[in-house]
């Protein structure tokens, strides 16, 4: 054993929980002499403990030497080892970036030869390889290159492991490369005829064709592709028992299709099998190893929830004019396919691992846009929506006008995103309305607005910028690692269950979007943009200016009751009108047989959790008395800001606060958030 060697092993042996360059007490030529050496051996996982140390450090004295590691580690050949290795390199931003040339070739060198002699260790090296070039930390030219070269054929061990690999680049690159990706699917097909791999590589083609209905342009192609993958979802679920994820998919395809068909027994049943395909998933692997850097984010339940609600209310209401068309399910299909396919190939180095969130490409645009029409309709058709009578009316017809209107909002056309130029109408348009135009092109957005006024065309931006902006990425770095703290706090609580945990959910995501799109937009995105000769319209948020009054909670309540009727859960989430009940200005959410109160108050005193807790925390937690134990409070924080102070982090003004009443036995969780306001403008923290 080398010196190295055995001084890794004593140190291991003593408990040393970071070993470094610096605690092996050797000289630096012999680390350096023996480092490949031991990096092809089974002290390699505590050698790039210290690798990783040394880069995450960047420690000239031994960053050389860390930089041998990957020549030794191609002849690793121990898989616990090279596992265990990799892992660590991995979960180091600074030594993935630095090592990921090398690693690369090490792990890509005579893979061939390693699928034959020790087919586990070639798959974890392919798999190794991939994650580099998904994350970018290598360009992917040689992976694409190892895919479309690897065999049909080959010992089990390594075929078994083959179709999520392949998935995982389906993924990435469909919307890339298409020779590569073409090989790809060949592969997968010839996997699903081989007794190893038949199961994985079924249903990674039936992702593949939901993907592709996902970006379809018109909804026969997405029916077509839908169908397709159904058939894919329903040959993986009948070829293995308990194959749970190809079941709550097939049901997906059922759901979407039966919405198509107008066929409401079909959708409800469908979210049935979905619901219960997901309870017995999850029951199934709790507490069995899956590969981290592939397992879903806590908050991908949340974007099954929203699935499973948009399907169940369709089901009920599938004969109302306003939901005829299937784009909100779609939608709700999209993220939570994004939500559930993403994967992490590397650490961020933060805890979180966000930096290296991939979420599949789609090209998505089309359905984008189709369930933003939607959207405009249901807002227009709600009896207490952001519109009048008549320009509701007005909006409901010309959306409706599709198949007669030369013009029409739904008819693709070459040309759509193309500016008629020289009108008035577009120049003003463009001024009122560029996220409109942007997701529905010119032509359409003309159309749609032809004749309203400014007030008018202000109101769909407004939805249409909150549509854009509500949509939850499933790589978001502050709101997704947010998200999933609570609902780990949440499921502490033993009334967190059932459709309490999927209601709830829902509206505690709708509210961190809220506070995150509130920090984030200027004055123009969030009220319109200043008209000549007037003075700036009014920003509740921002510090008054001359003339202009304090700003009240009635201002935060009717923003925060108008996002969330216009958001996401619009047709699935009824929201209570001002004053109901207890005669405040709070809102009320209800899910059903479930409701959740949103208390609102302003503050000039004091910011701090600790005096917002104190002096609003009981008077929400009473709210949860007469239904479920839990509910939010938001609070617009006017203390005076200087240029000195700065803001804080969304992630920062939001947390679950909990309180007991004196002789109770249940806890209260509340979602306490905090909106910022009598802010000043970034800039002036230059001045």
């Amino acid at each position: 054993m080398s010196q190295l060697a055995e001084r890794l092993s004593a140190l291991a042996e003593a408990g040393t929980h970071t070993l470094t360059f610096q605690a092996l007490d050797l000289p630096a030529s012999v680390v350096r002499d023996e480092v490949a050496a031991v990096a092809a051996g089974p002290f390699a996982p505590l050698l790039a403990q210290a690798v990783a140390q040394a880069l995450d450090d960047a420690d000239p004295a031994w960053s050389d030497t860390a930089a041998l590691f990957p020549a030794g580690f191609a002849e690793q050949s121990s898989l616990l080892a090279f596992n265990s290795a990799l892992e660590t390199l991995l979960d180091s931003p600074a030594t993935a970036k630095a090592l990921a040339k090398a690693l690369n070739g090490a792990l890509l060198d005579n893979l061939a030869e390693t699928v034959n002699g020790m087919p586990l260790l070639a798959a974890a090296r392919l798999e190794g390889a991939v994650r580099l070039a998904a994350s970018s930390a290598v360009a992917p030219y040689r992976v694409w290159e190892t895919l479309t070269e690897l065999p049909p054929e080959g010992p089990d061990d390594f075929l078994e492991r083959l179709p999520r690999i392949l998935g995982v680049a389906l993924d990435c690159w469909a919307q890339q490369e298409s020779t590569v990706t073409a090989a790809v699917r060949d592969l997968l097909v010839h996997l699903s005829v081989d007794e190893a791999s038949d199961v994985d590589a079924l249903f990674e083609l039936g992702c593949d064709r939901l993907r592709s209905a996902l970006s379809a342009s018109d909804l026969p192609g997405i029916c077509q592709q839908m169908s397709e993958a159904r058939s894919l979802f329903a040959a993986a679920a009948a070829a293995e028992e308990a194959r749970e994820d190809a079941t709550a998919y097939l049901a997906v395809c059922d759901a979407v299709l039966g919405f198509t068909a107008g066929d409401a027994a079909r959708v409800a049943s469908a979210a049935s099998r979905i619901e219960q395909a997901l309870e017995r998933r999850a029951a199934w692997l709790h507490g069995t190893h899956q590969p981290s850097w592939m397992q879903p984010r806590r908050s991908a339940e949340i974007a099954w929830s929203r699935l499973l609600l948009q399907l169940k209310a369709a089901s009920q209401r599938l004969g109302e004019a306003a939901w005829l068309e299937p784009w909100q399910a779609l939608d709700a299909v999209l993220g939570a396919y994004c939500a559930a396919r993403t994967v992490q190939p590397l650490s961020s180095g933060d805890g979180e691992g966000l930096a290296a969130l991939i979420e599949p490409a789609i090209e998505d645009g089309f359905l984008r846009r189709e369930a933003l029409i939607n959207t405009l309709r249901l807002a227009a058709a709600r009896p207490q929506g952001a519109f009048d009578h008549a320009t509701a009316a007005t909006i409901i017809a010309r959306i409706d006008a599709r198949e007669t209107s030369p013009d029409a909002i739904r008819q693709p056309s070459h040309d759509d995103d193309e500016d008629p130029g020289g009108d008035p109408d577009s120049e003003r348009l463009h001024r009122l309305a560029p996220t409109l135009v942007r997701r529905i092109g010119p032509r359409r957005a003309l159309h749609l607005t032809k004749g309203m006024d400014d007030a008018a065309i202000l109101d769909i931006e407004g939805i249409t910028h909150d549509s854009d902006v509500g949509r939850l990425s499933a790589t978001d770095p502050l709101i997704v690692p947010t998200l999933d703290r609570f609902l780990e706090e949440l499921a502490t609580h033993e009334d967190f269950t059932g459709y309490v945990r999927q209601t709830f959910s829902l509206l505690v995501k709708q509210t961190l979007l809220f506070l995150k799109t509130r920090s984030d937009l200027t004055r123009t995105s969030l009220v319109g943009p200043t008209k000549k000769d007037q003075p700036p319209p009014y920003d509740y948020r921002r510090k008054p200016e001359k003339g202009q009054r304090a700003a009240l909670e009635w201002d935060l309540q009717r923003d925060f009751h108008q996002w969330l009727l216009t958001g996401q859960l619009q047709g699935v989430v009824q929201v209570e009108p001002t004053d109901v009940g207890m005669g405040r200005a709070d809102v009320m959410v209800v899910f059903g047989p479930v409701r959740y109160l949103t208390e609102i108050k302003k503050d000039a005193s004091d910011n701090t959790r600790t005096h917002i807790e104190n002096k609003y925390l009981t008077q929400e937690a009473e709210y949860t008395n007469t239904s479920s134990p839990f509910g939010q409070l938001l609070v617009l924080d006017l203390t005076p800001k200087t240029t000195t102070q700065g803001t804080r982090r969304i992630n920062e003004l939001a947390w679950l606060a909990t309180h007991r009443p004196k002789g109770a036995t249940i806890d209260r969780c509340v979602i306490a958030g905090v909106v910022t306001g009598n802010r000043i403008t970034p800039a002036a923290y230059s001045r």
